[in-house]
């Protein structure tokens, strides 16, 4: 069972790595959310793939931050 607990420790550190690594995001995060904010103003239509380029823009630069914090890289 102790090689369990280095297992275990290899998990918390990369999940704690895990929020810093999301931060790197932030420039997509918020071309994403002022994408939908500008679809959902009075009048405006949210539909679907609307915003997907800045979504995409988003959702490669979460994969990048997992294989990262997966990998242990840097």
């Amino acid at each position: 069972m102790s090689g369990n607990g280095a297992v275990w420790g290899r998990v918390r550190r990369r999940l704690r790595a895990f929020p810093e690594r999301l931060a790197a995001c932030g420039a997509e995060a918020a071309a994403y959310g002022r994408c939908v904010q500008a679809s959902t103003v009075p009048g405006g239509r949210l539909r679907k793939d609307l915003c997907a380029q800045e979504f995409e823009a988003l959702r490669s630069c979460f994969a990048a931050a997992a294989k990262k914090t997966l990998t242990g890289g840097h």
